[in-house]
């Protein structure tokens, strides 16, 4: 967790091999679970958003593999927030179908 802005931007592109710009937010964990660091671009220049825990380990989604995943907005509050992401039950809501 020693990376900022152009490490991170580094790893992003190639490890990723992802462009930067798009709006993603891209999740990086330390080993332990208990650090977090999000990285955005946000149309003017990068945001890295950091938390540490200071007791408990933040849940990872299963599935994917170790490199990357597809998050909704809802799953990363809920990683972020300490909730259990299979214990969540959602209620039935509108959504445009996919083309």
């Amino acid at each position: 967790m020693r990376k900022s802005f152009d490490g991170l931007c580094g790893v992003v592109t190639a490890e990723l091999d992802k462009p930067l710009t798009t709006g993603d937010v891209f999740i990086f964990v330390n080993k332990p679970r208990h650090s977090i660091k999000l990285l955005v671009w946000d149309r003017s220049g990068f945001v890295i958003y950091y938390k540490r825990l200071e007791q408990g380990t933040f849940e990872l989604p299963a599935g994917g593999d170790a490199k990357s995943t597809v998050l909704r907005w809802d799953e990363l509050v809920m990683i972020l927030e300490g909730i259990t992401l299979g214990s969540v039950k959602r209620k039935k809501r509108f959504t445009y179908p996919q083309q």
